[in-house]
């Protein structure tokens, strides 16, 4: 984890009052949340807690009224344009296709994204070089591993050279070793670039060693803010003041103090596991 930005660092993404409802079922409840500029922000919760609906609402993939999300300085439902210009996006599940080369979906991408013809082949180089593809970037990409797909994906995001790159459980179903190597090289990205990162990850291991500060998401609210040392010397405090004979929590225990019994009741639907257990056999 790097040191956090300071509070007068420019703010990348404000979401004030952000709600978003399928049917009768709160999603999003009253979201509130504030994302500095430079930092890598966690956003933590169990399934169900509404951080991907969160998510879409920023990348302006679900429609919110105005005034809800702003990306720097651009609100989400007046332009979502200049919002989508500025975001770099790696969803959950896989966008990479595997009939075409490394090289090839990161061109579509560039296509998609309008980065111009003469940009697009030097833009195409130098983030598949970032995450450690050059060569492998003429290899289908179904002739990948699991890391190699990821960093794949992530060079997809970074062709449009994003200021916030969002990224949804991006090491889902990968072995420590490629895991470790996916955040290096969006830690190196970002070092060059000075980018902002939104990230959700269920690896609290991931979420306490390289994000600057966290939020607990429970129930569709945010219920704890902070560093996770923070977070966690404030569970031991109380741990101490209850009398507790090992006062040391880690952000795993943080994570369960928060959602608490509710753990067992937001665990999403079938549908959500469904997904999660294709998007990880696919990238395992």
């Amino acid at each position: 984890m790097t040191d956090a930005p300071e509070s007068t660092a420019p703010v990348a993404l404000v979401c004030e009052g952000l709600r978003y409802a399928f049917g009768e079922t709160k999603a999003v409840d009253d979201l509130a949340l504030s994302v500095r500029a430079g930092e890598v922000f966690g956003l933590l919760g169990p399934n169900g807690a509404g951080k991907t609906t969160a998510i879409r609402c920023i990348t302006t993939l679900l429609p919110v009224p105005t005034g809800m999300v702003r990306v720097f300085g651009h609100d989400a439902a007046k332009e979502r344009m200049a919002v989508r210009r500025l975001l770099g996006y790696v969803p959950q599940q896989l966008s990479a296709d595997a009939g075409l080369t490394g090289r090839e979906n990161v061109e579509l991408f560039a296509r998609v994204f309008d980065v111009t013809r003469r940009e697009r082949a030097d833009r195409v180089a130098r983030v598949l070089a970032a995450v450690d593809l050059t060569s492998a970037a003429d290899r289908l990409a179904k002739t990948y591993s699991g890391g190699m797909v990821r960093r794949l994906e992530l060079a997809q995001a970074l062709v449009s050279a994003p200021r916030l790159l969002m990224l949804d459980e991006p090491t889902i179903g990968l072995d420590p070793i490629a895991r470790t190597s996916v955040w290096e090289h969006i830690n190196a990205v970002r070092a060059a670039t000075g980018m902002t990162v939104l990230v959700t990850t269920h690896y609290m291991d991931e979420a306490d060693q390289y994000c600057d500060r966290v939020a607990l998401m429970h129930r569709g609210r945010i219920h704890a803010l902070g560093t996770p040392g923070e977070l966690r010397s404030e569970l031991a405090g109380r741990r101490r003041a209850e009398g507790e004979a090992d006062p040391k929590p880690t952000l795993e225990d943080v994570f369960r103090d928060v959602a608490g019994s509710g753990l067992d009741e937001q665990g999403g639907d079938f549908r959500d596991v469904r997904s999660t257990r294709r998007t990880a056999s696919r990238v395992g």
